[in-house]
């Protein structure tokens, strides 16, 4: 058996050792470079993944836009155009509120109540006590039939006829002096009409935009000839919101 010279073996056992040493150190650097590689790789993916254009669908917001609500309100400010006595010549321009509701009993017809208030001031007839441009103001409370007549998604129309009473109060303002004496009425309740309608642009399923337009027709007595009154029909607007109710019919 060949026996080699102790120097020579521990060469050898240098040599081995060196050369473990730098397998695992290249080892260890090839094992980092790939975790780098693939977390770079991985972070690149995601970068990409985030930088994905993903494209907009818009929503439509009428498409819940149904005519099958039970009950509905709404809410205008209003003007109204009147004469506050039979023979007056000089017409007032009042502003208030309209408040209405409706109570839809099929889908084309429902019933609608008004309460509605104008307030002013109006021209006088010529007096003695100097009065000018007295307050007056005009409460209308009605209700009847309103009929939906064409509509879709975006708006609709509908017609209406209501009656009822009307409160004028035309001597707030006349400080004593009979209403009579400048072509006023005197302060009473009488008949009233209203007839008309509504154009509606839906905003969203609920919410409505409305404009309302409408003849108001009023049946004034006249106080110094107690058989006789007075039938006039004056031009009234409103402009305002409605809200529709979940309640379906």
């Amino acid at each position: 058996m060949m026996r080699l010279p102790v120097r020579i073996i521990f060469t050898l056992a240098a040599v081995i050792a060196v050369s473990l040493g730098t397998g695992t150190l290249l080892w260890a650097q090839s094992s980092s470079s790939q975790s780098s590689s693939g977390q770079t790789t991985s972070s690149q993916t995601t970068s990409n993944q985030g930088s994905i254009n993903v494209p907009y669908t818009p929503t439509d917001p009428l498409a819940g836009v149904r005519y099958d609500n039970r009950y509905d309100l709404y809410v205008g400010a209003a003007y109204d155009h009147m004469k506050a006595g039979p023979t007056l010549l000089q017409g007032s321009n009042l502003g208030g509120l309209d408040f209405s509701g409706s109570y839809w009993l099929t889908k084309r017809w429902g019933m609608e109540g008004t309460a509605r208030g104008y307030f002013g001031n109006s021209g006088a007839g010529p007096n003695a006590a100097f009065i000018k441009g007295p307050y007056v103001a005009q409460y209308f409370f009605d209700a009847g039939p309103e009929w939906l007549g064409p509509h879709n998604k975006h708006g609709d129309l509908i017609a209406h006829v209501l009656v009822g009473g009307v409160g004028g109060d035309f001597e707030h303002d006349l400080r004593g002096t009979p209403a009579s004496a400048v072509a006023f009425y005197n302060n009473q309740v009488a008949f009233s009409a209203i007839m008309g309608g509504h154009f509606d642009l839906n905003r969203s399923a609920r919410w409505v935009f409305r404009v309302t337009p409408d003849a108001m027709l009023t049946d004034y007595k006249i106080q110094y000839y107690p058989n006789y009154s007075q039938i006039d029909i004056n031009f009234a607007i409103s402009v305002g919101f409605e809200y529709k109710f979940k309640k379906k019919r």
